[in-house]
């Protein structure tokens, strides 16, 4: 039980991996305070991981909104006492395309979302982590440092790698405060987004799902895509005590597609 007794923060939770990762977080003795925008999704997230009600709270609350972010935290503090750790789910990550066809209103708000949103939801939560120290997980992105082949996010892309480099400086400005700040990189992750990705993809080609999913594991060490829970794994492993002396580290999660 490696998260006994710890509140964790998740911001972004959804079907996919806020959902798999607050699951984790309750499975290993953790209390999980969940924001998403969405309401309905918060309640269902709840109660299919702690049907009791005892070690989750939920807010919605919208990231690009600094006292959403405040109340979230807040939310942490009153119903559980502090915040042990804050992990970053929430993204923006629906926008395809590169440079020459770029809208940079949209590449606005993803930056607004991908990157000053999670550095929002963290300063939220800095006077609680700074009580007794902490984790902050954030949600990177293997095409941040890897260019992806089979399509293009290029804003998605440099908004995740610029919260990369954030890291760096987080992990030494918080260090003092006994606050450790990494990040987790996926690259193909096995869940709802990307099973939409192969479905749609098999049937505008018209071949079948499991030639697609081939495509994304041709490059990999091991025979299969991480999944949503491989990553949500390395997200409470980070978030815990055992990774103590870890901080301003990226951890990739891709089975072997790209090795550092």
């Amino acid at each position: 039980m490696p998260l006994r007794g710890r509140t964790v923060v998740v911001s972004g939770v959804g079907p996919g991996l806020g959902h798999r990762v607050a699951a984790a977080v309750i499975r290993d003795g953790g209390r999980a305070v969940l924001g998403a925008r969405t309401g309905g999704r918060l309640a269902a997230t709840a109660a299919a991981v702690d049907p009791s009600g005892d070690r989750t709270a939920w807010r919605p609350t919208d990231i690009t909104d600094e006292a959403q972010c405040a109340a979230l935290a807040a939310l942490a503090v009153e119903r559980f006492g502090g915040i042990d750790a804050v992990v970053h789910v929430a993204a923006l990550d629906r926008h395809f395309g590169g440079l020459d066809d770029a809208d940079f209103a949209v590449w606005a708000r993803v930056v607004d979302v991908n990157l000053l949103g999670t550095l929002r939801m963290t300063r939220a939560c800095l006077p609680a982590l700074r009580v007794r120290g902490g984790s902050v997980v954030l949600i990177g992105t293997q095409s941040a440092v890897a260019a992806p082949t089979r399509v293009r996010q290029t804003a998605y892309a440099a908004s995740k790698g610029a919260l990369t480099s954030a890291m760096y400086a987080l992990a030494r400005e918080l260090g003092p405060d006994r606050i450790r700040v990494n990040t987790v990189l996926p690259g193909w992750m096995w869940g709802p987004p990307v099973e939409a990705y192969v479905r749609g993809t098999a049937r505008a080609e018209g071949v079948p799902e499991s030639e697609v999913r081939a495509r994304l594991t041709e490059r990999m060490a091991l025979p299969e895509p991480a999944t949503d829970g491989d990553v949500a794994e390395a997200v409470v492993f980070l978030a815990s005590d055992r990774a103590r002396s870890i901080t301003g580290q990226s951890l990739l999660v891709n089975a072997g597609e790209l090795m550092r």
